[in-house]
This record gives C-alpha cells, sequence and structure tokens, in this order.
C-alpha cells in the first residue's frame, strides 16, 4: 500500500512525501506557502513561487518584475505593488507575465498607494495577471 504524508516544515510550505509499496523509492513535493512573502526590493526583483505564492514589494525606484523563479502551471496567487512614501515608482515586466491587450500596466503612483496583480501560471513561459489599481 502506497502511503502519503504531508507535513509542513519551519518555512511553513508544505512537504509531500510519497512512499511507494513496489520499491523503496520516495518522492518528495514541497508546496509553496500560501502565506504573503515579503519580495526584496531591488532593480530587478525575482519572485521564487516555490517559496510562496502570494507576495508584497515596497517600491523604492523604478523596477523591474523579473521572470519568476520555480513556476508551477496552473500555480496562481497576488503580487501587492506598494509605493514607499516618495511615490512615482514605475515597474516592468519580465517577459513571461501576460496583460491584457499585450500592455503591462500602469501603477498607481500617489505615496503608499497599493496596487495588485493577480496571476495564473499557463505556460512555463506564459503567466496570465489581472490587474486592480489603486487599493486603500
Amino acid at each position: 500500500m502506497s502511503k502519503i504524508a504531508i507535513n509542513p516544515n519551519a518555512s511553513g510550505t508544505g512537504v509531500v512525501t510519497l512512499t511507494s509499496p513496489n520499491t523503496d523509492s520516495n518522492y518528495t513535493i514541497i508546496l509553496p506557502s500560501n502565506d504573503l512573502g515579503t519580495l526584496t526590493d531591488a532593480a530587478t526583483i525575482t519572485p521564487d513561487f516555490g517559496t510562496n505564492t502570494n507576495f508584497t514589494v515596497t517600491l523604492a525606484g523604478n523596477r523591474t518584475m523579473a521572470n519568476p523563479s520555480n513556476m508551477v502551471v496552473g500555480q496562481s496567487g497576488s503580487i501587492f505593488i506598494i509605493q514607499d512614501s516618495t511615490g512615482s515608482r514605475t515597474l516592468s515586466w519580465g517577459s513571461y507575465w501576460d496583460f491584457i491587450n499585450g500592455t503591462a500596466p500602469t501603477l498607481t503612483t500617489t505615496a503608499s498607494a497599493i496596487d495588485r496583480i493577480d496571476y495564473i501560471v499557463r505556460t512555463s513561459t506564459s503567466i496570465h495577471t489581472v490587474f486592480s489599481a489603486n487599493y486603500s
């Protein structure tokens, strides 16, 4: 009989271990956390979809959101994009990010403004996104 064990690890991600009845092989699948992960602000921001599905980042300058690492087709989540106390920050996007009509959104540029990107990974090179602006 096969055995499936699901245990959270120290970082809060789920670890699934599958034990095969016919071999001594074990297979481990690490599931990303649904917690809100904080992305490090830098000139280029690269989300790791293997650690979280939902993220927040505060922009302190004009930035690029790179194509994420560890994408899994079907994975979905949100990214909250916050302007710092200066505002007027812009964000460009890597080639995997697909927006409606092929045009990346313009962020709300008010100081401390919050925008949100909801996404689903469609293929290994395509992330479909929806933009919501100016949350309070």
